[in-house]
């Protein structure tokens, strides 16, 4: 049983719109830094042995352990702003993707936003000097400006 003449398969598609295959590369990427960040959080928390739930803590030592400390959160912050700008990224780089961008372009997109995230997230668990991360964070929202300008630019009339 062979597919339909006229269906494309997900790996024809992608081949053939580079923009995307680049922005499914760099999205790989943002998504593994974050599960990385998610992993250094439970060492942290193992290490500190500053736990989130009773039951948690009552496992590694006892409920005096249910407790907040300060590197675990530093931690948690990290990985919130990663979500609070990473999702959008994904977003905007997928539509961004469809609107045909020149791959050139799209990849200096990409690739600036991801540069300056791990540099965002290694600013902050570190905990490098002001105002790294602030400019970090900066730097890796102009991509996502542009953007988000070129795709509303190439829908308005529709609006």
């Amino acid at each position: 049983m062979g597919r339909s003449s006229g269906v494309k398969s997900y790996q024809t598609i992608m081949l053939e719109n580079e923009a995307f295959s680049c922005f499914v590369f760099y999205s790989v990427l943002l998504v593994i830094k974050m599960y990385v960040i998610a992993i250094i959080t439970g060492q942290v928390r193992l290490r500190k042995k500053a736990f989130a739930n009773p039951e948690d803590a009552q496992r590694h030592g006892g409920v005096q352990y249910y407790r907040d400390d300060p590197d675990v959160e530093r931690c948690r912050r990290a990985h919130r702003n990663d979500m609070e700008n990473i999702f959008p990224f994904l977003f905007l780089g997928t539509v961004y993707s469809l609107i045909g961008p020149s791959l050139a372009v799209a990849r200096a997109h990409f690739l600036v936003f991801f540069l300056f995230r791990v540099l965002h997230t290694v600013a902050y668990l570190c905990v490098l000097r002001a105002p790294t991360r602030s400019l970090a964070y900066v730097v890796a929202q102009v991509p996502c400006v542009s953007m988000a300008v070129q795709v509303l630019a190439a829908v308005a009339s529709y609006a």
